[in-house]
């Protein structure tokens, strides 16, 4: 396993994302296993019971959406003033890197589970609209491509980020001009939606993760990814004018462990207060409610990991961590679909028709560690069989069509 070493890079926001996929997977495998986590010590009679945080599990998508728009930005705010990107080669970018493993699995549980399973029960017309909004990523915009589809639920993310990556050219120009007024009307445009949403809707399935839902939490990330910058670039000032002291570095690295441990205190006693709902109602619209504290906590993660004391930077920034995160985003997309298969296959077999239901052992446990297994090894396989090559490939007919038409221009300038 080799290092990213690309400048620039933050080794710690490795760690959060993998930290953040994991708990969000974990709470789709425990839909279908019921097997409770907890933590316990029998000689001194410890217990502690982590139900909260796996009930909760969904809400992590909002730290990894937060983590999307943060690094989306970074690279310009450090960039002190240079040119935007080009939006076309922004989206090819963009493109090359979601698009050719997203449509790979598409067409793998289609032909490898949906049709073999009839689970399309025959519906043709469904059949045609559930494939082209998947593949154009438009598929959160109608019920039952969103809610009902068999192609798996987890991917509606992919078209949030998507549809961020599609207005972020726009978005970057007017962060570049007018910051403060920016991410103010981003804020004030989900607030006036989630407002309305709470206060004129029973049923929220189909507002709690649409795009303009979410765009406090652009906000934040974009306006992290500034704050991010500055103390960066002042800590370099710094160290290059006068050299740190290693109590002063001590010190800040301390404080910002402890601003980190403060962040997850406070993520956890909010999951606490939100896995006490009851209802699915009940559930999204305290959801939609908490979801700019929580993102203001996951944002003091992103801040905070990577000033942090050298331990905790190397438990999130390391080898382990790198792969695993170059992987993430196909293990996201193949988890879901992939545990709810296992289950249907009656894999591992269980003596229950219903051992979820049943609390039987040991197949609750054989099965949470067969669903992150088999997800995992898939999620490898088409990161490097797929993903990859086909990146690369993509990238060298790019290039190849941009010498060309450079070669033309030239010829006729």
């Amino acid at each position: 396993m080799k290092t990213d070493k690309r400048p620039g890079r933050i080794p710690e926001l490795d760690g959060l994302r993998v930290l953040m996929i994991f708990i969000v997977s974990w709470y789709h495998i425990w839909q279908q296993s019921w097997l409770t986590p907890s933590v316990s010590i029998e000689p001194a009679g410890f217990y502690w019971s982590l139900d909260f945080l796996v009930r909760t599990g969904y809400v992590w998508v909002d730290g990894t959406v937060l983590l999307s728009a943060f690094l989306l930005y970074l690279p310009l705010a450090r960039a002190n003033g240079n040119a935007l990107p080009a939006p076309g080669e922004f989206y090819f970018r963009k493109a090359k890197r979601i698009l050719p493993g997203f449509w790979f699995i598409i067409l793998l549980f289609f032909f490898g589970i949906c049709l073999p399973w009839d689970l399309y029960n025959g519906n043709g017309p469904f059949i045609a609209k559930d494939l082209f909004t998947h593949f154009t990523l438009i598929f959160p915009f109608w019920r039952d491509t969103y809610i009902y589809t068999p192609l798996g639920a987890a991917s509606w993310t992919l078209s949030i980020v998507a549809q961020g990556y599609l207005l972020f050219p726009l978005l970057a120009r007017c962060l570049r001009r007018k910051p403060a007024p920016t991410l103010g009307v981003l804020c004030a445009c989900a607030f006036a939606f989630r407002g309305w949403c709470l206060w004129g809707l029973q049923e929220y399935s189909m507002v709690v993760n649409t795009f303009v839902n979410f765009l406090d939490v652009y906000a934040v990330g974009f306006g992290s990814a500034m704050l991010f910058a500055r103390a960066e670039a002042a800590l370099q000032a710094r160290r290059e004018t006068k050299p740190e002291e290693r109590r002063m570095r001590l010190l800040r690295e301390a404080a910002a462990t402890v601003v980190f441990a403060g962040c997850l205190v406070g993520i956890c006693e909010l999951l606490k207060v939100q896995s006490a709902t009851n209802g699915q109602a009940d559930l999204q619209g305290h959801q939609m409610i908490f979801r700019p504290l929580f993102a203001l906590g996951f944002a003091g993660l992103v801040l905070s990991a990577p000033f942090s004391l050298k331990f905790l930077r190397f438990l999130l920034g390391n080898r382990v961590t790198a792969f695993l995160s170059a992987i993430s985003m196909n293990y996201y997309l193949v988890h879901q679909t992939l545990a709810v298969h296992l289950k249907r296959i009656g894999f591992p077999p269980s003596v229950s028709d219903t051992p979820n239901m049943a609390g039987e052992q040991p197949w609750q446990t054989q099965y949470t560690w067969a669903a992150f297994g088999f997800s995992l090894i898939l999620a490898i396989l088409i990161t490097f069989l797929v993903e990859k090559p086909a990146g690369k490939l993509l990238q060298k007919l790019y290039d190849r069509k941009k010498a060309a038409s450079g070669g033309a221009r030239s010829q006729h300038g």
